[in-house]
């Protein structure tokens, strides 16, 4: 076996480990893992001022971007690992339900379904103060 391949992460937990703190946008946004486990991820976006559109008021992009790496960590969680080190959001739905107002958000991403390269993830956002702030659905394509 070569050395390469030794190294290739065996589980997307592994592959999650690996790639999120590496990552250069999660991480200019400052979001991070809280806990994964089998098809489950929980990831925490923390309130700065950079993130605000008005107000204190974080942006909707800011927020719609963590629901995609939330469902990203979920669907590698327990998922086998494809030979094709590669994943994409292919679908992303978002419902807005409450402005985040000067607030550290908490997404908490939940497989729904999981197919051969297809996963189905279902994520639900809420303020520190426990207060909903948005729900996404989202498809994501592993390799």
């Amino acid at each position: 076996m070569s050395e390469q391949h030794q190294d290739r992460p065996v589980t997307g937990e592994e592959v999650m480990r690996q790639f999120l703190p590496a990552s250069p946008f999660p991480g200019h946004l400052g979001i991070r893992l809280v806990e994964m486990g089998a098809g489950s991820a929980t990831l925490e976006l923390p309130f700065t001022k950079s993130l605000v559109t008005a107000g204190s008021v974080v942006h909707g992009g800011a927020v719609a971007s963590l629901i995609d790496t939330a469902a990203m960590v979920a669907a590698w969680s327990g998922g086998e690992v494809p030979d094709n080190l590669r994943g994409t959001t292919v679908g992303l739905t978002v419902s807005y339900l409450a402005p985040a107002d000067g607030e550290d958000l908490q997404a908490s991403a939940t497989v729904l379904r999981r197919g051969r390269s297809i996963v189905h993830v279902d994520v639900e956002v809420r303020a520190a103060s426990g207060a909903p702030v948005a729900k996404g659905l989202v498809t994501y394509k592993l390799g």
